[in-house]
C-alpha cells in the first residue's frame, strides 16, 4: 500500500487515523478534503465493525451534518442524522432512509491497515495541500 501523504494522484491512499480511535457507533474522525476544488470537511466512523467516511454534507442542504463536533449518530446508534434538518442515513452505504434527504452522502473509500485507518482520493477528491 502506498502511504504518502503528500501526493494528490488520483488513486492514493492517505493516513486518516489509528483504527482504534473508531468505536462502534462512537465518535468520529474528521479531516479536511478538496471535494471539486472546494476545501470540505468529511468524516469517517465505525459501524459493525467496518470504517465508512463520507464528505460532511447533508444531501438536503450542503451544510455540515454533526450535532456536536465528531458526533454523528442518533440515540440508537444505527443511523447518521443531519442536525439541521433530521435526515437520516444508513453509516454502512450512506443511503438516506428517513427525512428531507435527497439521494445519499458522498462516500470516500477506506481500508484500515497495520492499526491505521486510510482513505483514498479519488479525480474530484484530494487531500488538503497547506
Amino acid at each position: 500500500m502506498h502511504t504518502d501523504d503528500t501526493a494528490s494522484a488520483e488513486g492514493e491512499w492517505h493516513p486518516l487515523c489509528q483504527a482504534s480511535e473508531l468505536l462502534d457507533s462512537g465518535r468520529a474522525c474528521s479531516f479536511d478534503v478538496n471535494y471539486a476544488g472546494q476545501t470540505c470537511r468529511a468524516f469517517a466512523v465505525r459501524y459493525q465493525g467496518q470504517v465508512h467516511a463520507y464528505l460532511n454534507r447533508c444531501s438536503h442542504v450542503a451544510m455540515e451534518m454533526d450535532w456536536q463536533p465528531d458526533r454523528f449518530f442518533d440515540l440508537t446508534g444505527h443511523y447518521i442524522v443531519c442536525a439541521a434538518h433530521g435526515a437520516m442515513f444508513r453509516p454502512d452505504t450512506g443511503h438516506c432512509v428517513g427525512g428531507p434527504g435527497r439521494g445519499g452522502l458522498f462516500k470516500i473509500e477506506t481500508t484500515e491497515h497495520e492499526g491505521v485507518v486510510f482513505w483514498r482520493s479519488q479525480y474530484h477528491l484530494k487531500p488538503v495541500l497547506f
